[in-house]
């Protein structure tokens, strides 16, 4: 597997939709995520009858050897509820295990800098063991993950050197399965099948909302496929005697493209994103801006004219924010032209005969 061609397209795709300009959680667009690839509990998305899906399905082709090993990594993010609370009395030391008495706020400053609830996230990834190819057959019980439930506390210090404020980030439990299944369509060749499903428990209540379901969910759920001693076939550009077996490869909410250098194939993206083969990252982006319509050169001038409130709340709300905001204001001017257009493959036109 080519991890390294892979990494940079799957850490895109990963935050895709992260956070949405004006980057800011009090901004009306950024009140709900909306990012790609999100798996719900199977009993909120059944309850709900609604396109929230709960699994998700990656159908591919794998020209095999008796030898053929096949790699599987499953990426999501998982959101963190994180909460303000104010100390209802202001203490200088807490004994060890003790949680004081607070309220939850809408919006705090401790000490000139602002505090306010927000969803954080949290990577994780599953990693299956290298299978044989032509075993799969025989395989028919899914791999089972978990992640547990944890709740932390942070403690806020004033001025004066008090405990006056809390944060408080809590992440629900997350458990799912990844069945793999080989089907031998032809001479030595394999079409590959990846169901991931989303099994969390949740209850379902008369108010339950999606932001609750999220919490519980598998966010910008992507996979990553690789073989040894074998070849993945191009599902957009197939082989004439594979292209009706690509044809009915069967995908939902993903789509897999070959990733690396051009001819290679030994390694497979299945993203909730549409891409083509080989897809690369622009030389001239300096880094994720997270919006899913992302145009590098508008936002980047939309960060820079933001108040200095607005930069204020951005850069303080979150960590990955103030990364971004920092690298803009920092940016050479150079670097700013650079975004503004390039021509790529140009190729002489061919005179037209008569």
């Amino acid at each position: 597997m080519n991890l390294r061609a892979v990494e940079q397209i799957a850490k895109a795709v990963l935050y895709e939709g992260y956070m949405l300009y004006p980057y800011r959680p009090s901004s009306v667009k950024n009140q709900q995520r909306w990012n790609f690839g999100v798996l719900c509990p199977q009993s909120y998305s059944e309850a709900q009858n609604s396109s929230d899906a709960w699994t998700m399905q990656t159908e591919c082709l794998v020209e095999v050897s008796s030898r053929t090993g096949l790699e599987i990594r499953v990426r999501f993010l998982q959101l963190v509820g994180r909460s303000v609370g104010e100390l209802t009395v202001p203490v200088s030391e807490l004994l060890p295990g003790e949680i004081p008495e607070f309220r939850p706020v809408a919006k705090l400053e401790v000490a000139g800098r602002l505090y306010q609830p927000w969803q954080e996230a949290l990577e994780r990834e599953v990693i299956l063991p290298i299978c044989n190819v032509e075993a799969l057959g025989y395989r028919s019980i899914p791999d089972a993950f978990s992640f547990p439930a944890e709740k932390q506390f942070e403690y806020l210090r004033d001025g004066g050197g008090q405990l006056a404020a809390v944060i408080v980030r809590e992440r629900s439990a997350i458990c799912g399965t990844i069945e793999v299944v080989g089907e031998r369509v032809e001479d030595g060749v394999v079409k590959v099948s990846v169901l991931i499903r989303n099994t969390t428990p949740l209850a379902i209540l008369q108010d339950s909302g999606r932001d609750a379901a999220l919490l519980s969910s598998l966010v910008s759920t992507h996979t990553i496929l690789g073989v040894q001693d074998g070849r993945f076939v191009s599902l957009l550009a197939p082989p004439e005697p594979l292209r009706e077996r690509a044809a009915n490869c069967k995908n939902v909410g993903s789509w897999p493209v070959l990733v690396g250098e051009e001819g290679q194939c030994d390694t497979m993206l299945s993203s909730p994103i549409i891409l083509y083969d080989y897809p690369q990252i622009a030389p001239e982006s300096a880094g994720d801006l997270f919006d899913g319509t992302e145009i590098d050169e508008i936002l980047s001038l939309r960060i820079m004219t933001l108040t200095d409130d607005e930069k204020r709340e951005m850069s303080q709300s979150d960590e990955r924010a103030r990364q971004m905001l920092e690298r803009t204001e920092t940016m050479p001017v150079e670097q700013l032209m650079k975004l503004h257009g390039v021509l790529r493959n140009l190729r002489p036109l061919k005179e037209q005969t008569q």
